[in-house]
């Protein structure tokens, strides 16, 4: 008998195993379906114009403080990021001190650059409404 239950239990419970682990594989599939299909709805719909329609305004706003910040009043980039209002954490900076000035973007959303003008301070780059 000791022969049959180690047979029984090399056989069955390898068996059981692999029956569960080829159902959890199409759980797993269909659960990022479904995420991403939320995502999906969420970006096409008012929900993602409001989205891209803050993240525009938020670098656009980022992009001119901080190169006031930077080119004007001659503070560092680390200086000027510490001075972000509350939420904007996901709003990335980097300036180009050639052409002296400073893009901020919301990575595959929004991005803005603003740039020293004599006379005028930082002034934002012209932009185009891409929605049309």
């Amino acid at each position: 008998m000791p022969q049959d239950h180690a047979a029984l239990t090399r056989t069955g419970f390898s068996r059981l195993a692999n029956a569960k682990s080829k159902r959890r594989r199409p759980l797993w599939l269909f659960a990022l379906a479904a995420i991403a299909s939320v995502v999906a709805v969420a970006w096409f719909s008012s929900f993602g114009d409001r989205l891209r329609g803050d993240a525009t305004a938020g670098t656009a706003y980022g992009a001119r403080v901080a190169c006031s910040c930077r080119f004007v009043a001659g503070r560092s980039m680390d200086s000027c990021a510490a001075d972000k209002l509350a939420g904007m954490e996901i709003v990335r900076f980097s300036a180009d001190e050639q052409a002296k000035s400073v893009t901020a973007s919301v990575p595959l959303v929004a991005s803005a650059t603003a740039r020293l003008r004599p006379g005028y301070g930082c002034v934002l780059d012209r932009w185009e409404n891409k929605r049309g």
